[in-house]
């Protein structure tokens, strides 16, 4: 079956629009923020949008930051983790923070909220925990969690984690 110079014209005119209008989309996304969307519904309770949607071409150096923080936490170096922060007002912050994730350790977490404001970037996350109901009643609680992150030295570093237990 033979095609005509019309029909071949008409389909790389068709191929090319759609190869433009989807690097159109790439560099258009590329010059987003690391949140695109939030819901309009919120959580009554925290405030929190109920659902977020991220750009999937974000930055995500201050993801993997946070995440390296919440598995040392997770993994029981508390300690060693916070140990910079007992040189300044945290210090007895630093020792509940670690009896408590002692108490009632992470097992897993999902970013719900990102928000700048610079020079700090905070991260809501939903974690969760082993129920502290006590033996009787065994299950998983989830929890709502901030992390706090700032450029220091090139690197980005936890400055404040806060959690409700």
């Amino acid at each position: 079956m033979a095609f005509t110079r019309n029909q071949i014209g008409i389909a790389v005119g068709a191929g090319a629009l759609l190869v433009l209008v989807f690097l159109g989309y790439i560099w258009w996304l590329s010059n987003q923020g690391p949140v695109l969307a939030r819901s309009e519904d919120h959580d009554p309770l925290t405030g929190l949008p109920v659902s977020i949607k991220m750009n999937p071409l974000r930055d995500r150096t201050t993801e993997r930051a946070a995440n390296r923080f919440l598995r040392e936490l997770r993994d029981g170096h508390c300690d060693d983790l916070l140990n910079k922060w007992e040189h300044d007002y945290h210090k007895k912050y630093a020792h509940y923070i670690c009896k408590s994730e002692e108490q009632h350790p992470l097992l897993s977490w999902e970013l719900v909220d990102w928000e700048d404001a610079p020079p700090l970037t905070i991260l809501h996350y939903r974690g969760k925990r082993p129920s502290n109901a006590g033996p009787a009643r065994p299950g998983i609680d989830q929890d709502l969690f901030t992390l706090t992150l700032t450029h220091q030295g090139g690197d980005l570093v936890v400055t404040k984690y806060d959690a409700m237990y």
